[in-house]
């Protein structure tokens, strides 16, 4: 387009319109001219001193205008913790990261440190709190007035967590608890011990070699000691007992760590008198006797148990009211009730409001339901499973799946953890196909894959332009992997159909449910590629119970044995629900699983992850880590014995 002409002609049409444009645009401009000149006037009579920014673009232009650096950046400091205090920690960073604070004035250098500390804090900024750590000494802290040290101490901790270095953050606190003698001790000791918790085992030793001052090495020993190769909970209390008797003047043998106090009086706090209350006739005798077998079978070989004490008597729940049977033994001198395992039963003691005699019930009570105080909830949760594959799922990147479950009850229970657990991780089921044994398979997987939709497709072009067309069907193209729920003689049958309708390339997970107990090599081949979690007492290593249940006791493989491992894990839980129930941190490595608990009494467990090579289960390293680095990736998948 040329350039217009910027010339005026009276009465000559072809330029009237152009100098009408040129009249506006010069307007304009000179509009512009005079609100540039006066922001700058308005710049240079702003008080800093009592102004307040509205955005941090607005603060950042203000102090910039300002000759005076120092006063800039008090002004930028008192902005940005004016946006901390509304909960912009966003804006604030914007300002405390700027080039105006990168060389703050002396005065104000531990000013914009404990802000940018809080703000690194607030938004989880690793990468900052890095960079914050690399600026401070454990004994930073100490250079504030003594009402701020306090919260300075705390904020250095949280960077130095957040950057990964808890040892510095431990030791922040212990100088802390050395300086302030109105702090709430039992508080920090806490604190310091859940940092010392997450300390590699090598750091640990080689700090607690080279630690100088009474209170860092008692700390250090204690936690050496705690962290002792292959040291149990009842080991571990007789340690810190020990350890108290050495270091009787050790600010944490007055106040032990809330976890540590719970272990050392875990001896003393363990029920004595037990009921196990199961059912040992009836359709859930098998499992009712296994759990029982397994139960007696950890007692007998657990070294720390009191036999002398320990009273563990036996009730048949089958054909009996439970809650009459929990009302006699509430009346009788019992410490813990191990039971019940219907779930009829533990519905009726989960409707009360607190049990006066605390019981561990061997199954889970719907979801949104509200536990009575003193129920304690553990069994082989297939709901524990399905959120363990949702987890892998997302570890590996693996966002959309096709989903296979029975159908019925048990089905529905699976498909809602699976599902939620999916969600949380941003996860979606593209579709999802609910089946029973006498099903047509070969059309349940053509559905799921997509392939009876594909065919219907060429149905219809083919009727659309009234002739017969060469057609190859496609399975859909956005799935990414595959969960198969369903029982060995099933899953032996649909493996095989994902390949012949071109999904076998997919991987494909499962729970336990897919593994008979036991390796089948002629059976399982058409099971292989499928990975799948199962517990330590199938997948793990041998050890002295599994071997000994084994040489000397029946049923102790399959489905049986599983419920064996459960009641073995039972009693472990028996001794240890008052440390998981107010630890969060603490756990069990079981025959189930690592087991926790929730604050409303439910064990969770976290089991052991393989996959079917040539018909039999290998041993698999854990999930890929959100950075996509797989731990162990370099070790090689260990074959599980005969």
């Amino acid at each position: 387009m040329p350039a217009l002409v910027w010339r005026y002609k009276p009465n000559h049409p072809e330029y009237v319109e152009p100098a009408m444009l040129n009249i506006r645009i010069h307007q304009r401009a000179l509009a512009s001219v005079f609100t540039a000149a006066l922001l700058s006037a308005g710049c240079a009579t702003v008080n800093l001193e009592t102004h307040v920014a509205q955005t941090a673009d607005q603060a950042l232009e203000l102090a910039g205008n300002e000759d005076n650096i120092e006063t800039a950046q008090a002004y930028l400091l008192r902005i940005a913790s004016r946006f901390q205090d509304q909960g912009n920690h966003v804006a604030a960073r914007t300002l405390l990261q700027s080039s105006q604070l990168a060389q703050p004035a002396a005065d104000l250098g531990n000013q914009k440190l404990l802000l940018a500390m809080a703000s690194a804090k607030a938004l989880e900024d690793e990468s900052w709190a890095e960079a914050l750590a690399a600026e401070l000494t454990p004994s930073t802290f100490i250079e504030y007035p003594a009402d701020l040290m306090a919260r300075a101490a705390n904020l250095q901790a949280d960077t130095y967590d957040l950057a990964g270095k808890p040892m510095p953050a431990a030791m922040t606190l212990i100088l802390l608890a050395q300086t302030d003698n109105t702090a709430d001790a039992q508080q920090i000791h806490n604190r310091i011990w859940s940092l010392l918790e997450k300390v590699p085992g090598t750091e640990l030793s080689s700090a607690s070699a080279e630690a100088i001052g009474y209170e860092a090495q008692g700390w250090l020993e204690l936690a050496n000691l705690v962290r002792t190769a292959e040291t149990g909970i009842d080991e571990q209390g007789r340690l810190i007992r020990g350890w108290q008797n050495n270091w009787p003047g050790h600010p944490a043998a007055q106040i032990l760590p809330s976890e540590l106090q719970l272990i050392a009086t875990l001896a003393d706090s363990r029920p004595e008198k037990i009921a196990l209350a199961l059912p040992l006739q009836g359709p859930l005798a098998t499992a009712g006797k296994a759990i029982r077998d397994g139960f007696l079978a950890a007692y007998y070989l657990d070294d720390t148990a009191d036999r002398g004490k320990t009273d563990i008597r036996i009730f048949d729940t089958a054909g009996t009211s439970f809650s009459e049977l929990y009302k006699q033994l509430s009346e009788q001198d019992i410490d813990l009730i191990v039971g019940p395992l219907e779930k009829e039963a533990l519905a009726g003691l989960g409707s009360m409001n607190t049990l006066p005699v605390p019981a561990l019930g061997l199954n889970y009570l719907p979801a949104d339901t509200k536990p009575a105080d003193g129920l304690y909830q553990f069994g082989l949760s297939a709901e524990d499973e399905a959120r363990q594959i949702a987890d892998r799922l997302a570890a590996e990147q693996l966002r959309q799946v096709l989903v296979l479950i029975p159908g019925g009850e048990w089905g529905d229970r699976v498909e809602a953890a699976l599902l939620k657990r999916m969600a949380s991780h941003e996860g979606v089921a593209l579709d999802i196909e609910r089946f029973y044994r006498e099903d047509n398979l070969r059309a349940v997987t053509a559905d799921l894959l997509g392939i009876t939709v594909s065919r219907d497709r060429a149905i219809q072009v083919e009727r659309t332009i009234g002739m017969n067309v060469e057609f190859e069907p496609r399975r859909r193209q956005d799935a990414e992997a595959i969960v198969m729920v369903a029982e060995p003689t099933v899953a032996r049958q649909f493996k095989p159909l994902f390949a012949f309708y071109f999904g076998g390339d997919l991987p494909v997970y499962s729970p336990s449910i897919i593994y008979e107990g036991a390796p089948a090599p002629s059976r399982d081949r058409d099971l292989n590629g499928v990975i799948f979690t199962d517990i330590p007492w199938v997948l793990g290593d041998d050890n002295e119970l599994r071997t000994r249940a084994t040489e000397n006791l029946s049923g102790t493989r399959g489905q049986p044995g599983r419920l064996f491992a459960m009641g073995a894990d039972a009693w472990h839980l028996s001794k240890r629900l008052p440390l998981l129930k107010q630890v969060k941190s603490a756990s069990i490595s079981g025959q189930t699983g690592v087991l926790t608990m929730t604050p409303e009494g439910s064990i969770h467990r976290e089991q052991l992850w393989a996959q079917f090579r040539n018909g039999a289960p290998e041993l698999i390293p854990e999930p890929v880590t959100e950075e996509g680095e797989m731990e162990g990736a370099q070790e090689e998948a260990q074959p599980l014995s005969e």
